[in-house]
C-alpha cells in the first residue's frame, strides 16, 4: 500500500485541524470548527494544502474523524427512532439496570430514553437460548411497517430475545421492515451478537439514533471530496483503526468516540517504543485521557455516552468538560468552577474578540502570560489580552479572590485539578501508579498545562509531540485499517471443545471479509472471561492455540493488576472477539536545524509562576536548533499550541520534532 501524500482532518469542539504528510515534510491547518462540520473541514483542508503547495487533486490518501455521532447523543438532536422488541420487553430499555450513577443521591435521574414508550413496539414472537420457539407473525409484522409509517419515524432499532444466539426471527422481521420501509433498519445480532438484553438494546438503539445522521453527513462529504478530487475518506472509528466511508455508513454506532480515538492513536505513535503512556489530549470544550501499558493502547466495551451504555469496542478514554474554551463560574456557595459549559468556536473566549464575554480557560492563560498579544491560534486568530481581563473580572463581585490575577491563576488552580482526577480515573482506579508513566501532552491547550499537571501527579517525564497541536489529524494519518467482530460463547475454561475454534474460525472469516483485499491482515483472537458468579468480564489474548491453563494464569494476572486480588475459583468465558487489522505506511518527521537557542528567542513577557510574575523568555518552536535544552521558566510557541516550561522543568528539542520535558536536576 503506498501513499504519497496523505491528509488527516479532526473536528474539535473549537477548531478542525488538518495534518498532511508528503515525502518532502508535513504541514499543518488549524481553522475554526463550522456548522455545518464539512465547511470546516474543506476550509482545513484548503489551507493545509495551500501551505504545502499541492492541490486536494494530489492526495492519494484522506482520513478523517468526526463528532457528529458524539454531538447527536449529546444533544438529542437525532432522527426519531422506533424500537421493536419481543412482546413483553417494551420497557427494558427504560428499566436499565439497577445501579445507580450516584449511589447516595437520591434526585439523580436517569436520562430520557432515544426512544420514548409511545415509539417503542412489541411483537409476537420468542427465542430461547436452545433455538426459536415461536416464528414470526409476519402479518403482524406487516401491520407494524404501517403504524411506523404513520407516526414518520425516520430509523428502526430491531433487539429481539435472545438474538444474538439464535437471530431467525430478527432477521426475518428486518426483511420485511426494510422491504416497506424507506429507512435505515438497526439489529442487535449485527451490531452486538452478545448476551446482556439491556445493553444490546441500548446500543442497538444508539446505533439506529445515529445512522441517518453519519450517513447524511458522509454523503455530503464525499460529494465534496469527490468535487476537490480527493479520494473517498477514511473515517476514524472508536477502536482507534480506520475504515472506509461505506464500511461505516452502514455501523454508524463506531464513529462515537471517533476523534479521541484518533489523538491516542497519535500519541502512541509519537511516543516511539514507550511502553507506559498516558494521553492527554486538552482541547476547546474538553479534556480525554487514555492509557497505552505494555505497548498496548487500552480498549473497552462498557463506556456510557449521554447516560447510555455504548457496548461496542472502543478505546478506553476518560472524558472531563475541562478545555480550554471552559467557562469559569461561581457556584452558589461561592466556589470557582470551571466548565462543563463551553464557549465553542462562536463565539469563542472573550480573548478571541468574537463576541465572547464570559470568562473562560484561555482567558486566564492570556491574563497569566502563558499566551501573550503576539501569540496566534490557528492561521490567523490573535489575542486580545485586554478583553480577556474584563471577562475575568465579571468573577470579581462573587468571589473574594480580591484580584484580577487571583481569579486566573483560581481558574488555572481548577481545571488542573479537575484533569489531574481524570488521570487518576484511568491509573490509580485501575491499579496502576502514574509514577511510572510518562505523560504525552497533544490537543490545542495540553502543552500548556501538560508540566504542571506532571507536578500535581509526580510524573517526571512529559512528551510534547511535533504536531501536538494537531496530533489528532496525525492520529489518522497512522490508523490502521480495522474491523472487530464478537460473539457470545459462554463455557467453562475447564471444558472448552472444539466449537470454541470453530466460533473463532467463523469470526475470523467475517472481519478478513469486512477489510479491503490489500496488504497483510494480522489477526488477533481475545476472549473475556470472568470467575463463575460474577457480573463484569476482563479482556486476555489467545494464543496461536486454545490453552485453557493459559488463558485462566492470563485471566487472573489482569484481574490481579484491575482489582488488586485473584481468586481460586473456575473461570468462565463469555465472549468471543477477533480483531482484524491491516497496517498502513508509517508516518515520520524528522528535521535537523542547526542554530543556536538565542536565535529562537523572540520575546520575554511576564507570566506566573509559584505566586509571583516572573519575566519569562518567549522561544519561535519550529526555530529552536535540534538536540538543544531550554531550561525553564520559559514558553515555546509554536502555530497550533504553546508549551509553558515550569521553572522546574527543561525542555530538550528532539530529531523528530518532539520535546521532552524532564524535572530538572
Amino acid at each position: 500500500m503506498t501513499e504519497s501524500i496523505r491528509i488527516g482532518v479532526d473536528v474539535g469542539g473549537t477548531f478542525t485541524d488538518a495534518s498532511l504528510v508528503m515525502p518532502s515534510g508535513s504541514h499543518t491547518a488549524k481553522v475554526p470548527t463550522t456548522t455545518p462540520q464539512t465547511d470546516g473541514v474543506f476550509d482545513a483542508i484548503r489551507s493545509v494544502c495551500e501551505g504545502a503547495s499541492v492541490s486536494p487533486s494530489e492526495v492519494d490518501s484522506f482520513a478523517h474523524a468526526t463528532t457528529v455521532a458524539t454531538n447527536a447523543l449529546l444533544e438529542g438532536s437525532g432522527p426519531t427512532t422506533a424500537l421493536v422488541t419481543t412482546a413483553g420487553f417494551r420497557d427494558v430499555l427504560e428499566i436499565g439496570r439497577q445501579d445507580r450513577p450516584s449511589l447516595y443521591d437520591l434526585s439523580v435521574d436517569r436520562p430520557e430514553p432515544l426512544v420514548p414508550r409511545r415509539l417503542r413496539f412489541e411483537i409476537a414472537e420468542r427465542a430461547g437460548p436452545d433455538g426459536v420457539i415461536d416464528p414470526v407473525d409476519e402479518q403482524s409484522v406487516d401491520a407494524l411497517a404501517a403504524q411506523l409509517r404513520g407516526a414518520d419515524v425516520e430509523a428502526v432499532a430491531v433487539c429481539l430475545l435472545h438474538a444474538y444466539a439464535h437471530p431467525e426471527n430478527e432477521r426475518r422481521v428486518s426483511e420485511l421492515l426494510s422491504a416497506s420501509l424507506d429507512v435505515p433498519v438497526s439489529v442487535s445480532h449485527e451490531v452486538l451478537g452478545t448476551f446482556r438484553e439491556f445493553e444490546r438494546t441500548a446500543t442497538t438503539v444508539i446505533d439506529a439514533y445515529v445512522t441517518p445522521v453519519i450517513d447524511s453527513y458522509l454523503g455530503d462529504l464525499l460529494e465534496r471530496a469527490t468535487e476537490l478530487g480527493l479520494p473517498s475518506p477514511l473515517v476514524m472509528q472508536s477502536a482507534g483503526g480506520v475504515a472506509t466511508a461505506s464500511g461505516v455508513r452502514s455501523r454508524a454506532l463506531e464513529t462515537v468516540l471517533s476523534g479521541p480515538a484518533a489523538g491516542v492513536v497519535g500519541a502512541t505513535a509519537s511516543a516511539g517504543q514507550a511502553p507506559e503512556l498516558i494521553t492527554f489530549d486538552m482541547g476547546g470544550t474538553s479534556t480525554d485521557v487514555g492509557v497505552v501499558t505494555d505497548g498496548s493502547i487500552e480498549r473497552t466495551t462498557e463506556a456510557t455516552i449521554g447516560g447510555w451504555p455504548v457496548a461496542t469496542e472502543l478505546i478506553d478514554v476518560s472524558t472531563v468538560g475541562a478545555g480550554g474554551g471552559s467557562i469559569a463560574w461561581v457556584d452558589s456557595g461561592g466556589a470557582l468552577r470551571v466548565g462543563p459549559q463551553s464557549a465553542g468556536a462562536d463565539p469563542g473566549p472573550a480573548c478571541y474578540d468574537r463576541g465572547g464575554k464570559r470568562p473562560t480557560v484561555t482567558d486566564s492563560a492570556a491574563l497569566l502570560g502563558y499566551l501573550g498579544a503576539s501569540t496566534t491560534l490557528g492561521d490567523s486568530l490573535a489575542l486580545d489580552v485586554g478583553r480577556a481581563e474584563r471577562s475575568l473580572e465579571s468573577l470579581l463581585e462573587s468571589t473574594d479572590l480580591g484580584d484580577v490575577t487571583a481569579v486566573a491563576a483560581g481558574i488555572n488552580h481548577v481545571v488542573t485539578a479537575t484533569m489531574a482526577r481524570a488521570i487518576r480515573s484511568v491509573t490509580l482506579d485501575r491499579g496502576y501508579d502514574p509514577r511510572q508513566f510518562s505523560l504525552v501532552a497533544y490537543g490545542g491547550a495540553g502543552p500548556m498545562f501538560a508540566a504542571g499537571l506532571a507536578d500535581r501527579l509526580s510524573i517526571e517525564t512529559v512528551t510534547i509531540p511535533g504536531a501536538s497541536g494537531v496530533l489528532s489529524a496525525m492520529g489518522l494519518l497512522s490508523g490502521s485499517l480495522l474491523d472487530v467482530e464478537l460473539a457470545t460463547h459462554r463455557s467453562r475454561l475447564s471444558a472448552l471443545d472444539s466449537a470454541i475454534e470453530r466460533r473463532f474460525d467463523e469470526l475470523i472469516a467475517s472481519v478478513r471479509e469486512e477489510l479491503p483485499d490489500e496488504g497483510s491482515i494480522h489477526v488477533e483472537r481475545l476472549v473475556d472471561c470472568r470467575y463463575v458468579g460474577q457480573s463484569y468480564e476482563h479482556t486476555v489474548i489467545v494464543g496461536e492455540t486454545i490453552d485453557p491453563n493459559e488463558i485462566a494464569e492470563r485471566f487472573h494476572s489482569t484481574h490481579e493488576t484491575v482489582t488488586g486480588y485473584r481468586l481460586d475459583e473456575p473461570i468462565e468465558t463469555v465472549t468471543l472477539r477477533a480483531r482484524a487489522t491491516i497496517d498502513r505506511p508509517d508516518v515520520t518527521v524528522e528535521r535537523s536545524l542547526p542554530g543556536s537557542i538565542a536565535t529562537a528567542r523572540t520575546s520575554t513577557r511576564p507570566a506566573w509562576f509559584d505566586g509571583e510574575y516572573r519575566e519569562t523568555p518567549v522561544y519561535d518552536r519550529s526555530r529552536l536548533p535540534t538536540e538543544t535544552t531550554v531550561t525553564g521558566p520559559a514558553i515555546v510557541e509554536g502555530p497550533a499550541s504553546t508549551t509553558v516550561v515550569r521553572p522546574s522543568w527543561q525542555a530538550r528539542i528532539e530529531t523528530t520534532a518532539t520535546i521532552e520535558l524532564t524535572r530538572s536536576q
